[in-house]
């Protein structure tokens, strides 16, 4: 893990006390049936790092597993290196969304965590976390739903890029994101991306030059604007077309 900042209010590895209560992505990190005395108990176990600055390592594959994390706000992505030494960039999360499953089946880390940009997550020590699920059933539930989504996740990229050509990829991120910023109850057409188009290409499987020239074809045709990072999809079934279109 990476060498997050300390100071007197801190735990020996730079992470504070957080609170679920008031916190307005609770809705997506927990079940929303959770009792608030529940809720207090969960509050125990789980800490919140300082902020973690864009291009710092959360954790690498190797590591030992310890715990899941809750991204708080910020944005990361995943990645491997193959057996060249190349990167293959494997997932975004961006608020509200929990990673550190890999880890659970060997006790390593299977991925380099890296955020983006300047991003603060919820440490939640999954040996405690054992313990709590089993005394509260709608948790372990919930969490169990959170691993279903995540394999189907994988399952549905998978599918994008065996299946789907250069701009169905890319609308299929598009709608993706736009889905996940609904659920946090942010706009589903305007978003901002927080990752590069090079970040983009390398999880796609495409250049950056035919994804820059997706973005500009797209906006040609008035289905998205595009100002640097910041996306408006102004035509979603025009969008969901192509996103189901074969090669």
């Amino acid at each position: 893990m990476s060498n997050l900042a300390v100071n007197n209010d801190t735990c020996s590895h730079g992470f504070v006390q957080a609170s679920c209560t008031n916190c307005n992505l609770k809705g997506l990190c927990l079940p929303l049936a959770m009792d608030i005395k529940d809720i207090d108990r969960l509050n125990t176990i789980i800490q919140r790092s300082h902020p973690i600055q864009g291009g710092e390592h959360l954790y690498r594959a190797g590591d030992k597993f310890s715990s899941i994390y809750a991204v708080r706000s910020g944005s990361i992505k995943t990645y491997m290196i193959d057996d060249d030494g190349i990167e293959q960039i494997t997932g975004f999360y961006l608020p509200g969304e929990v990673l550190g499953f890999d880890g659970i089946d060997t006790n390593n880390y299977g991925c380099n965590v890296v955020a983006l940009e300047t991003s603060i997550v919820c440490e939640i020590p999954f040996s405690r976390l054992e313990e709590l699920t089993l005394q509260i059933p709608t948790l372990q539930r919930h969490f169990f739903q959170l691993m279903s989504r995540h394999i189907e996740t994988n399952h549905q990229m998978l599918l994008t890029l065996s299946k789907k050509n250069a701009e169905g990829r890319v609308a299929t991120l598009l709608l993706s994101l736009s889905q996940r910023y609904s659920r946090r109850k942010l706009s589903p057409n305007a978003m901002r991306l927080p990752m590069s188009r090079m970040d983009i290409g390398n999880f796609l499987g495409l250049t950056i030059e035919t994804v820059s020239r997706i973005f500009s074809r797209l906006q040609k045709e008035n289905i998205i604007s595009v100002d640097g990072r910041e996306v408006v999809i102004n035509d979603h079934d025009r969008l969901n077309e192509i996103c189901h279109k074969a090669r």
